[in-house]
């Protein structure tokens, strides 16, 4: 079944919070798997060694041992004379020795290794003939058994540290590693909410005009009575194109490779404003690219996106230019920037909102003028190519964008 998301719950958070939430689980039971397994390891490793040395010191023990009084710590030794009787270690508990393990060592002249059960680890013995004699030397497991009982506790209390620890990291880990998915969300919400924003004003009224061109020509309109409408379409279009590319610019930013070309700012600019100045004429505008004199304008970087910000900038300059006003397209150098001024003497805007001009869809204060998608993809294209973009002006009196951009080295 699908879950239902409930009522007023992000769907990217939950997607997000249900990654993480699997991502610690999971981090967190290979850390607590491969704790278990080394511990295991080291209880076994312990566990041999301890069994190791204990067989060597029998050995030892019943190759050497002369009498039954110098026995090993916590070890006590019985030799069966021929006869059948047995001297013992005093002190000797009472279920020993292993009287079966010394009648078959008698009885087939073959050494054996035993235990006896007993509290606390219980006994191992060895047995075996030595002459006319048969020997039985036996150690208690009293000690191996409490250190490996101090080994194990210090391996849970280990074990319980270690899970702790693998929940906090695996939680950390989790939010780092869904960080990327967090970003590529939040950028498909962006692009979405800015496809809808843009597209939605050019697409109503492309749709109003076309309704109003053919409500004209079914009634018998003639081509001149509908030049008007057909232009204000083919200016439609062409604004409708602008946002598309736009959009399509700002999914391609943080995808750009790092190969660049020398841009020609000059070349560049002085495309821009040839492909602005019908519209400037119609406006009434005087539209000027001012050329530095002499200095650089060549810049490494990606000439559709560079071509794309002063584009923008002639674009808004334009579009806040009253008639007779002036535009102009600056180049010069700045040390080891090169710089591009576009400058109006139109509407200008509030020194308030400098900053807010280059945010998506922001709003200016005091007024409804909406910034669009615009200015807010040319700081992007800017920044992305090392260079810096400030906006300087004041209401009445015109604006100013500078552009900063690193110079090609020579």
């Amino acid at each position: 079944m699908k879950r239902r998301t409930p009522a007023g719950t992000d769907p990217d958070q939950v997607l997000l919070s249900r990654a993480r939430r699997v991502i610690a689980v999971q981090t967190a039971v290979a850390i607590t798997v491969s704790l278990l397994v080394l511990g295991g390891l080291a209880f076994a490793v312990v566990t041999h060694s301890q069994n190791a040395a204990s067989m060597a010191l029998l050995r030892q023990t019943a190759a050497h041992a002369e009498d039954v009084n110098d026995p090993p710590p916590d070890g006590w030794i019985f030799v069966q004379e021929s006869g059948g009787g047995i001297r013992a270690t005093t002190g000797a508990p009472t279920q020993l020795p292993d009287q079966g393990a010394l009648q078959r060592v008698r009885a087939s002249g073959v050494s054996e290794i035993s235990t006896i059960a007993g509290s606390e680890g219980g006994y191992l013995t060895l047995t075996l003939p030595r002459g006319t004699q048969t020997v039985q030397v036996v150690l208690s497991r009293h000690e191996q058994h409490e250190e490996r009982e101090r080994l194990l506790g210090a391996l849970v209390i280990g074990e319980l540290a270690g899970l702790l620890i693998a929940l906090l990291s695996a939680a950390l880990l989790a939010r780092r590693a869904t960080a990327p998915l967090a970003d590529a969300l939040a950028r498909q919400r962006r692009f979405v909410a800015d496809a809808s924003h843009e597209l939605r004003t050019p697409l109503t009224q492309l749709h109003t005009r076309a309704q109003l061109l053919q409500m004209d020509l079914r009634a018998g309109a003639d081509v001149t009575d509908v030049t008007t409408d057909v232009d204000q379409l083919v200016t439609g279009t062409r604004h409708l194109g602008e946002v598309v590319e736009d959009l399509l610019l700002s999914t391609q930013l943080s995808r750009r490779d790092d190969a660049r070309a020398p841009v020609d700012l000059e070349a560049v600019a002085a495309d821009v404003i040839a492909c602005h100045a019908d519209r400037a004429r119609g406006q009434d505008v005087e539209l000027a690219l001012l050329p530095g004199t002499g200095a650089p304008s060549t810049v490494p970087g990606h000439e559709a996106a560079l071509r794309r910000v002063l584009t923008a900038l002639v674009d808004n300059a334009l579009s806040h230019t009253r008639q007779g006003g002036h535009v102009s397209l600056e180049l010069g150098a700045n040390g080891a920037f090169v710089t591009v001024v576009v400058r109006d003497d139109g509407t200008g805007f509030d020194p308030a909102d400098a900053e807010r001009l280059f945010a998506r869809f922001a709003r200016g204060h005091g007024d409804h003028r909406r910034f669009g998608l615009g200015l807010a993809l040319a700081r992007e294209v800017v920044t992305g190519h090392g260079g810096t973009i400030e906006a300087s002006g004041r209401l009445g009196e015109g604006a100013a964008f500078t552009i900063h951009l690193p110079a090609t080295a020579e």
